[in-house]
């Protein structure tokens, strides 16, 4: 492999290290402009757009053994990766390519597992990653305050006889 392409491969593959999902997109009629407001909805969550080769990308996922895309690679490619929130960058994906009627995603990887664009747009209307946290915390703190309700009870409910027998003796 000539030196050049080999650098290119190994800027896709250190682009696919980032994250442990990949999207790939069709950006074949989006201006800079709109190029570079993507850019700036994705980087709230860490994420990025890069244009890729398809070829250098087909060999860059090769290396780091993700299910073949190969019938996705054709006409313009460009990948997201980054950040900790696949669902929310999807959620962004799936937005920004209904408003403009421009842009397709093809496919993505998740885990090491293949995504249909079905998957991808299920996958964005799934809670943010914030927002499942709160859920399972609050799941998590049901049962102890649930516990601390049935502990306190028991000792509230000898007060409250202790205090009825004081009332009912006529002392105060």
């Amino acid at each position: 492999m000539r030196p050049e392409k080999k650098y290119l491969v190994e800027e896709v593959s250190a682009h696919l290290a980032k994250s442990n999902y990949v999207f790939l997109a069709n950006y074949d009629r989006i201006t800079v402009d709109e190029t570079a407001g993507l850019r700036a909805l994705l980087n709230e969550h860490d994420a990025e757009f890069h244009v890729v080769k398809n070829t250098i990308f087909g060999v860059a996922a090769g290396e780091r053994e993700l299910p073949d895309l190969s019938e996705h690679l054709n006409g313009p490619t460009a990948i997201i990766v980054g950040g900790n929130d696949p669902a929310g960058v999807a959620k962004v994906l799936t937005k920004f390519f209904k408003d403009k009627e421009k842009v397709d995603l093809k496919v993505g990887v998740l885990d090491n597992k293949a995504l249909t664009k079905e998957q991808i747009e299920v996958l964005a209307k799934l809670p943010g990653l914030d927002s499942l946290r709160a859920q399972l915390l609050g799941l998590l703190s049901q049962p102890g305050t649930g516990l601390v309700r049935v502990l306190n009870a028991v000792p509230q409910s000898v007060l409250n006889l202790l205090q009825a027998k004081v009332r009912a003796a006529g002392g105060e």
